[in-house]
């Protein structure tokens, strides 16, 4: 589905990604952990397509198609989602009307029909079940005067309401309690599927208890440096990240 091959990508003439690969098949969970500055959200944004980056080198493959040729909006409508560590604020647009917009742009581009206002209605009250989003929230400005907790929430119902081929989570978790960190992750437990992957970027091991990856791989220095199972998050959880450095200086 996703692969990237020496991947280099710098901002204000600084070097972030210095080679990365990656390669994410459908049905899979990769857990992206690492240091602060090592480039997690750089990789993120890059393969989403933020402009503010200039790749020198390597590639992104998704689904046969070379990402780096295309826009942020044609990247999206391909079927691939981010879910920000800091939600953006949209005051005077609604959930339901962002929504009802993302939707009908995505089926545009697959050649189909705007979806129905009563099967656009009948959709949005099943996927607000997921993560146990109040409907109050729908008819609200995006975001707006949202809780950290509540903005999280919000991300993960656009995800389900856009079914997204590729999801990738930077630090979701961030600012979670205990029960809003249980619904997010029940609400990516249950959209997974044999047919979509996750990439979900977190400093946590402890978000791995209920979302449970099928790879974990550590971030340094701009690189993979380190790939294994559930059990390499909790070997960083109890030991940190200064082996990793220590080993990366041999």
């Amino acid at each position: 589905m996703l692969k990237i091959e020496n991947l280099k990508a710098s901002i204000d003439n600084k070097e972030i990604l210095k080679g990365l690969n990656l390669e994410v098949k459908p049905g899979e969970i990769h857990a992206i952990m690492g240091p602060n500055g090592t480039g997690k959200s750089t990789l993120a944004n890059v393969i989403t397509g933020r402009d503010v980056y200039e790749i020198s080198d390597g590639s992104i493959q998704f689904t046969n198609e070379d990402l780096l040729e295309l826009d942020p909006d044609e990247r999206a409508r391909l079927g691939i989602f981010l879910a920000f560590q800091y939600p953006v604020e949209i005051p005077g647009v609604t959930t339901t009307n962002f929504m009802k917009a993302a939707i009908n742009e995505r089926r545009r581009h697959q050649d189909k029909e705007p979806m129905k206002a009563s099967e656009f209605l009948k959709m949005m009250k099943e996927k607000m079940k997921l993560v146990d989003i109040d409907q109050k929230f729908m008819s609200r400005s995006l975001n707006e005067g949202f809780s950290g907790g509540e903005k999280k929430r919000n991300e993960i119902f656009q995800m389900a309401m856009l079914e997204p081929k590729l999801a990738i989570l930077d630090e979701t978790d961030s600012g979670l309690d205990i029960d809003a960190l249980k619904i997010v992750s029940n609400g990516v437990n249950q959209l997974r599927n044999k047919d979509n992957a996750f990439i979900i970027i977190t400093h946590y091991q402890r978000l791995l208890d209920y979302i449970v990856p099928d790879f974990v791989h550590v971030m340094y220095d701009g690189r993979i440096v380190k790939s294994g199972d559930k059990e390499l998050a909790k070997e960083l959880e109890a030991k940190g990240y200064d082996w990793i450095k220590e080993e990366q200086a041999v």
